[in-house]
């Protein structure tokens, strides 16, 4: 039999490291931006142009690359990182694998510009599909510039994976995020389609996060530091009160790079334990510092999942810090018993001088005396009462009791209300409604075949996904103007997905009246919105336009009336009157599609009679 096991080419090689390594724009972004960090560079900027595939270019003033090894750079396995295994249990650098360059060179146009100090001129490459096109002398500033272009030209089925532009740049911000947080002390810029998104110059780790995230950010924050020998803890943790429903604001950063943990996660939420609201998230930006060789970077392709040598110290100790951070700066409720509050000075008599107390005797005072005695030290009086006049309390009980024997008639009694048994009579029952709700969660419709079991929430989300769409489709809606006006605080990123779908909020009722860098003000409401539920609507708004948003049959309308009835639907655990459970029934039986939610999810189920007798046999 012929020998059928061959070695694969480089270029295809490269491909197929290409699939592990670089799955969407963002992580050319990841991989370029951390080989400017392992350069040295203290300013990078970010160019995109179309979301990352049509260009991604990093230009940093690191140290540069020389002649040589600008050419050995885009070989596989080439790095300058490492020399042996060991070095894998030593790691201060990003990049160490020596894949990245190879695989974006092999799907993509490749041209690198890189110039050391000592030299006068740069080099320059140019690579398509893996192969070299050119290598010249160009004149080029100290650092390296490298432009991606035309991402999976040479895989269109890979190309069309992508999603559409507004998914692919929130990932590339994503990725910007990540990198920019874990290193304050170097300066970043971010351009897309020629438009500046970041520009975020050197400082400490809190105000590189109020410049990412909004200057509001920065009363959100609470500090957390602990330094031990297994784990050295800095960060911040936000307020209970400021938590959201979505994880974007969730970071990990080990030996300052991102990573993902459940586990860790978990010690944060049990520090949280008691201080969320249900259906909420804790914000956190933590970096933790542990030795080198307690942990393995090498187990995931983009290396966002770490092992550690023993977890369950790191869960201890992270939930302590944070648990101490919120009790020290009086968020969390402390038991004090070694401090009794009736002992503190109060504010008047702080700077009061200390006088001695003076005692008067008052040494004719007789307190069998029955006379009026008076009291020189405080000029007050008192009469003494004889003490026969206790014969008093007996006078006219008789007559008192004669007019007390009254006809028994005339006296009401308490009555509690009566509670019918489930054996009375039902043509007895006065009933104003037909319908009853059950557990505050489903409301129970009797018909002809047997009865109707609706889902409260699913059905209020049908009927206001429904009114929403047609307010938005007619462009008429009808708006509740507010005294004051209303000021919702996010991040630029999340307020440019609020103008992405501006006029469509104005036709179900939204009048804004400002859009400014890190707040929007908002003068006008949808009629029956609570006005202190208008951030949560936004919100839930923002993190399913960034979440949730379709391919190509992407409609900003249907996703803002699914978004907005969910929000503001009747939840389950919400008690309803009788008058308002049958308005639900009627209006859910009014919609066009009654039977499922905006979600496709069974609004109702009905219950025949035979198999309700079924049930007995």
């Amino acid at each position: 039999m012929a020998d059928i096991i061959q070695l694969l080419p480089d270029h295809v090689a490269n491909q197929i490291a290409a699939g592990e390594v670089v799955q969407r724009p963002a992580s050319v972004v990841k991989e370029l931006l951390e080989n400017a960090i392992d350069a040295q560079a203290t300013q990078i900027k970010l160019l995109i142009k179309d979301a990352g595939k049509t260009l991604v270019q990093v230009i940093d003033n690191g140290c540069g690359m020389s002649i040589t090894d600008a050419r050995l750079s885009f070989e596989r396995h080439a790095t300058s990182k490492i020399r042996s295994a060991e070095d894998l249990f030593q790691l201060h650098t990003k990049g160490f694998r020596g894949e990245a360059l190879a695989s974006i060179a092999a799907i993509a146009h490749v041209e690198l510009k890189s110039r050391q100090e000592n030299d006068e001129v740069g080099t320059q490459i140019e690579i398509e599909g893996s192969e070299v096109k050119s290598q010249d002398v160009v004149v080029t500033p100290i650092g390296t510039s490298i432009a991606v272009k035309n991402l999976f030209y040479n895989i269109p089925a890979r190309r069309n994976f992508l999603k559409s532009n507004p998914v692919e740049l929130r990932h590339v911000i994503d990725e910007f995020h990540r990198v920019a947080l874990a290193h304050p002390n170097i300066g970043f810029a971010m351009y897309h389609n020629g438009n500046e998104v970041f520009n975020l110059p050197e400082s400490n780790y809190r105000q590189r996060i109020v410049n990412i995230f909004g200057n509001k950010t920065n009363e959100k924050l609470v500090p957390v530091k602990e330094d031990t020998e297994v784990l050295k803890i800095s960060g911040f943790v936000g307020k209970p009160e400021y938590a959201k429903k979505t994880r974007g604001e969730q970071f990990f950063f080990v030996n300052n790079r991102f990573i993902k943990s459940a586990y860790l996660n978990h010690a944060i939420n049990s520090a949280f334990d008691g201080l969320l609201r249900e259906g909420t998230h804790a914000s956190y930006f933590l970096n933790l510092e542990v030795d080198p060789k307690s942990i393995d970077i090498n187990i995931h392709p983009t290396k966002t999942e770490i092992k550690f040598d023993d977890e369950h110290t790191l869960y201890a100790l992270l939930r302590s810090a944070v648990k101490h951070s919120l009790g020290q700066f009086s968020i969390a409720p402390v038991l004090d018993f070694d401090r009794d509050a009736n002992l503190d000075t109060p504010y008047s008599y702080k700077n009061k001088s200390v006088q001695t107390p003076s005692i008067e005797v008052d040494r004719s005072f007789n307190p069998f005396q029955e006379e009026t005695v008076s009291k020189a030290s405080s000029r007050s009086s008192y009469t003494k009462q004889p003490a026969a006049s206790w014969e008093s309390l007996y006078v006219d009980l008789e007559s008192k009791s004669t007019k007390s024997s009254k006809d028994f008639s005339e006296i009401q009694l308490e009555s509690e209300e009566q509670t019918p048994s489930i054996f009375t009579d039902s043509s007895k029952l006065e009933s104003n409604h037909t319908t009853y709700q059950l557990h505050k969660k489903y409301i129970i419709s009797p018909i002809k075949s047997g009865m109707l079991i609706i889902d409260q929430n699913r059905a209020h989300q049908r009927v206001l996904y429904e009114e929403f769409l047609k307010h938005i489709t007619i462009k008429e809606s009808v708006s509740q103007q507010l005294l004051f006006p209303v000021q919702v605080f996010f991040s630029p990123e999340e307020i440019a997905c609020i103008e992405q779908v501006k006029q469509d909020l104005e036709h179900t009722g939204f009048v804004f009246t400002h859009f400014k860098d890190d707040h929007i003000e908002i003068s006008g409401i949808p009629v029956n919105v609570p006005a202190q539920e208008v951030s949560i609507i936004l919100e839930r708004l923002i993190s399913d336009i960034q979440n949730e948003v379709p391919d190509t049959n992407f409609s900003a309308t249907d996703l803002l009336a699914k978004s907005m009835s969910k929000s503001l639907a009747i939840k389950a655990g919400q008690q309803l009157t009788g008058t308002e459970q049958e308005h639900l029934v009627n209006s859910l039986f009014g919609c066009k599609e009654p039977n499922m939610s905006p979600t496709n999810k069974p609004t109702f189920i009905t219950m025949d009679m035979n198999e309700l007798e079924n049930k007995f046999i």
